[in-house]
């Protein structure tokens, strides 16, 4: 096998822009945010074309399948015919949603919430966190 068709998994991760850094990547797969099968995934491990990989990056859920092997960072356009993202569509616009909801604020002046205000905010931040919640990333895939 020659050079050109061995790529580490953390220097794929950085070339299609998954990840900012190659150390970034590397961080993410020793932490475990990266699983091929439901494993674990080592920074070393080579990738194959075909392989369906689960990407975790801080609220954010990938499921990206290898189309091609990229050695050197290119540009986000060019990048994407290397990689699909098979992640649901329902999932990707709740990752977006989070972003565009709307923000808590109070007026100036109006001081501290009363405990009543309290309650109903955490209401609202509850009801957020369910559902985004929804098991989709399980270990057990």
């Amino acid at each position: 096998m020659s050079d050109k068709d061995k790529l580490r998994i953390d220097k794929y991760l950085w070339a299609i822009r998954a990840f900012k850094t190659r150390t970034l990547a590397t961080e993410a797969c020793k932490a475990g945010r990266v699983k091929l099968n439901g494993q674990n995934v080592k920074a070393s491990r080579e990738v194959k074309v075909g392989e369906v990989y689960l990407v975790s990056k801080g609220i954010e859920k990938r499921q990206l399948k290898v189309s091609g092997l990229l050695h050197n960072r290119v540009d986000a356009k060019t990048a994407v015919n290397f990689y699909e993202d098979l992640t649901p569509a329902e999932h990707r616009q709740a990752f977006k949603s989070a972003f565009h909801s709307p923000v808590l604020s109070r007026d100036r002046g109006t001081g501290r919430p009363t405990k009543k205000d309290r309650r109903e905010i955490d209401d609202l931040l509850d009801d957020d966190v369910s559902q985004d919640s929804e098991g989709w990333f399980d270990e057990d895939e």
